[in-house]
């Protein structure tokens, strides 16, 4: 970031367009979340990201919103460009509150993200400040953090007051944010494991102006829309079938028949072109009439014959149980084709990790942190950066590992954090879909690496939605509601500026 804004001044790009461009682009942002307008407060300290939240203030103003601000120092104290952007914000908006007022009144306020949701600005402290807090800021986090637990949602800019932006560490009155906006580029204490409780959901707020092709290398990115879009083109209107992949999946037994069920509605509504759903004898009268009827549902007797089959994508795994393992693992060393694995297919593999080496075929792992500590149990005594990076070392495959900020790995590649999605999606069901999907984009000719950071990126965007839209609260999500929103999800990704 510090490199991108040093290359921007060099080129001309004043402080002040780049403060206009921020604030533009984190108000377009909140409407993108909260739809309709409602009540905003914005706290802000002195310098530049308290100019970033007065830009989008007027805004927000300007589309309807009703703006409170809360200075936290005296006005005179405010570096000069940011004392503009507050008097620009007054001459178009209306200040509710006096600059250095009473505390921000806590009635009515629920959080939910429609009607007339209430939001807060952390407008405190920007990219270079750190732990530990000082007054009155400290004063202003723990404000803050009162009206997050009183239903306000705590929108962060650049990151929560409090954080370190290089190492995740955060003071004990740390803003613990519902939406983190960070400016230009995501830094890297953000997507440290200390810090996923006080990030929340992450946005990029990207600007044209800090993008240089003499920047320096990274080890990680942040899946965004810009970099995920051309991955999903519009089909051409003599497309057919059979260019989108046959998908075979390999779930289901006695007790677990939902599991197969989802996979396959996760592949129907990821675009594949056809669905097989292979499933032991016992559970297919069980399976068959469940099934959504375009899928086909086949009956199997021995997993040896499915080699056979002409498929061109396979994910196995959901609800399979541990029966004929040696079935299994010799059909994930034998396949050519592109596999996903998943759920019971990683349980069975991590008795038998040799069969990896011997693999024929591309494979694309998709553990919850469980199973990979049963895959690798060195991650005990890693971060989850540290076990994607050693894993994808040790092992030729794709790894997406599951998780609150999804990681996706491979060897060779920068380490890719998936920024979308909700406490939601902790409920059974959810990864199946996501199997589901992932073998879909396999099928539409991606390479595992972008199938797995599309597929978790759609994912948790349709989980995103469903909250939106007012039909489901996190409590209640449900991975159905997934498999409703993928459509609206994929929209969003291909509109999203």
């Amino acid at each position: 970031m510090r490199a991108a804004e040093e290359a921007a001044f060099a080129r001309g790009v004043s402080a002040g367009k780049l403060m206009e461009q921020a604030g533009e682009r984190i108000a377009r942002a909140l409407t993108k979340f909260f739809p309709q307008p409602g009540r905003c407060l914005v706290f802000a300290g002195k310098g530049h990201n308290a100019g970033d939240a007065f830009v989008a203030a007027r805004h927000l103003a300007q589309a309807g919103w009703s703006i409170e601000t809360r200075l936290v120092f005296p006005e005179k104290e405010l570096a000069s460009l940011t004392k503009k952007k507050l008097a620009e914000f007054r001459k178009h908006g209306t200040d509710l509150v006096s600059p250095r007022g009473g505390k921000p009144a806590l009635l009515g306020l629920q959080k939910t993200f429609s009607p007339s949701p209430t939001i807060v600005l952390d407008g405190l402290l920007g990219l270079g400040a750190k732990p530990p807090l000082r007054e009155p800021i400290r004063a202003a986090c723990r404000e803050i953090n009162s009206l997050g637990q009183a239903g306000a949602f705590l929108i962060a800019l650049d990151l929560p007051t409090g954080l370190d932006g290089e190492t995740g560490a955060a003071d004990e009155d740390c803003v613990v944010a519902d939406f983190t906006l960070p400016i230009g580029y995501a830094k890297t204490g953000l997507v440290a494991d200390a810090a996923l409780d006080f990030v929340g959901r992450l946005e990029v707020i990207a600007l044209d102006d800090l993008r240089s092709d003499e920047l320096p290398l990274v080890e990680g990115e942040l899946a965004i829309p810009e970099s995920l879009r051309a991955l999903l083109p519009r089909r051409k209107y003599s497309a057919y079938k059979n260019q989108f992949g046959r998908i075979g999946i390999v779930a289901g037994s006695r007790g677990f028949t939902g599991a197969a069920l989802l996979c396959s509605l996760g592949a129907l509504r990821a675009g594949a072109g056809l669905v097989e759903l292979f499933v032991p004898q016992d559970i297919y009268e069980i399976i068959a009439p469940a099934a959504a009827p375009e899928v086909m549902v086949k009956p199997v007797k021995s997993y040896e014959n499915l080699r056979k089959e002409p498929i061109d994508v396979w994910a196995v795994g959901p609800g399979l149980g541990g029966a004929r393992a040696t079935e299994i693992l010799r059909l994930i060393r034998a396949a050519s084709q592109p596999m996903v694995l998943d759920a019971d297919a990683l349980n069975l593999l991590a008795k038998k990790m040799a069969t990896l080496k011997k693999s024929k075929g591309p494979r694309l792992l998709t553990p919850h942190p469980g199973e990979m500590k049963r895959l690798f149990p060195r991650a005990e005594k890693l971060s989850r950066a540290e076990t994607a990076t050693a894993f994808c070392e040790q092992h030729a495959v794709t790894l997406l590992l599951k998780g609150s900020r999804t990681i996706v790995a491979e060897a060779g590649r920068p380490l890719s954090y998936n920024p979308t999605g909700n406490p939601g999606m902790a409920t059974g069901g959810m990864g199946d879909v996501l199997t589901g999907v992932c073998a879909a984009l396999l099928g539409q000719k991606l390479l595992p690496n972008d199938a797995a950071r599309l597929g978790a990126w759609v994912c948790g965007r349709a989980a995103e939605i469903a909250l939106a839209s007012g039909g489901a609260s996190e409590e209640s999500l449900l991975p159905t509601d997934l498999l409703g929103h993928l459509g609206a999800a994929c929209n969003d990704l291909r509109s999203s500026a």
